[in-house]
């Protein structure tokens, strides 16, 4: 645990009271005037925070005068800790060592002399201690604002790490609500509107009714959501589990579509290859169900020169579509993902009047 610091004010009052002492051991009542420059060096600490230099110049004729330089020092050593003016610094410690060498009015300097050069060199000494000091400690106190600084830098990355991946999962979810969620309810609708007209008995027709105006409201409402979702969402990755090739004989014989599947890919492709080439077809066939109603499909999987191609075909609708809400992110987000996988999608009309959507993809699942 860090110990606690003492409170400024106690720090300044106790080097004021530091520096009357200096002055009562070297107190001489003969000197008055010496005594007074004395005491408003001491006094003059109380100011230091504020202003350094200044409280480092009322200090300094109490140098030149008297034997009392304890407050010059602590000024000094505040100056060095709070200015980042290396020139200044080395002046002030050029003043005080001279200050401290000379004797005024007469001063009796020898610079040739011995005695006094070794005086010389030990007041530079302890002038430039408490220079030396001030920067350790102004250094220490960068560093310790430094290492505040990089402790935010770091809980902020995290913090948007943490936003990024929850964006991540929402567009994640966005998806497999589209993907999942929008073809079985879009199935449902399609299905209860074809009891609709089908059926003769009146009963039967209400619920039917009942049905797909529910199954719409549902798909409208599953819409918002997707949006929603998909505004704070990022670039989709995968969820798991999720389907395979495995699964398409079931996709096709439950799509309510007259659809013939012609499968030639080997068993080992990639999961994430496996799964693109399953959403591609799902939502080729849901697409088929919502805007060509009665149209036949054909699904064609080949792999040929390490390239996966899948080719969904539908011939020209028999009956007006169903008016079913749409997100239009459909064939955005099979573009998204064979992006991601390195491939391409393209889609667009048929002489005959139908749609064909293609994927091609690396069955190395990447780019």
């Amino acid at each position: 645990m860090t110990p606690r610091r003492p409170p400024a004010p106690l720090i300044d009052a106790a080097l004021v009271v530091c520096s009357l002492f200096d002055v009562w051991v070297h107190f001489d009542s003969d000197e008055p005037l010496r005594m007074t420059f004395a005491l408003v060096a001491a006094f003059a600490l109380l100011l230091r925070r504020r202003l350094p230099l200044l409280t480092f110049l009322l200090t300094l004729p109490s140098v030149l005068l008297s034997d009392a330089v304890f407050a010059a020092l602590a000024a000094l050593y505040t100056l060095a800790s709070l200015t980042r003016r290396r020139v200044l610094l080395f002046l002030c410690a050029l003043a005080f060592t001279f200050s401290d060498v000379t004797r005024w009015p007469s001063p009796a300097i020898d610079l040739l002399g011995t005695s006094t050069l070794i005086t010389l060199t030990y007041t530079a000494a302890m002038a430039a201690a408490p220079v030396f000091l001030g920067r350790l400690v102004q250094t220490r106190r960068d560093l310790s604002l430094r290492l505040t600084e990089i402790s935010e830098a770091r809980d902020h990355e995290q913090l948007l790490t943490a936003q990024a991946a929850l964006s991540k999962e929402r567009a994640q979810l966005a998806r497999e609500m589209h993907d999942v969620v929008s073809h079985q309810v879009s199935l449902i609708a399609v299905r209860a509107g074809a009891l609709q007209v089908g059926s003769r008995d009146p009963e039967a027709k209400e619920a039917a009714a009942t049905i797909r105006r529910l199954s719409v409201q549902t798909l409208d409402e599953l819409r918002h959501m997707v949006n929603v979702l998909r505004a704070s969402g990022g670039r989709p990755t995968e969820l798991t589990p999720q389907p395979s090739l495995a699964d398409l004989q079931q996709l096709v014989a439950g799509s309510g579509i007259e659809t013939k599947l012609r499968m030639d890919l080997p068993e080992d492709l990639p999961p994430t290859v496996q799964r693109a080439v399953y959403r591609t077809v799902q939502e080729a066939l849901t697409n088929i169900r919502k805007h060509a109603p009665g149209a036949a499909a054909t699904v064609c999987l080949g792999h040929q020169d390490g390239t996966v191609r899948v080719t969904v075909t539908n011939s020209a609708p028999t009956r007006p579509g169903l008016p079913l809400p749409s997100s239009h992110y459909g064939l955005v987000s099979l573009g998204q993902r064979a992006s991601l996988l390195g491939g391409t999608i393209t889609s667009g009309p048929t002489t005959d009047g139908g749609y064909e959507l293609r994927l091609e993809l690396p069955a190395t699942g990447g780019p």
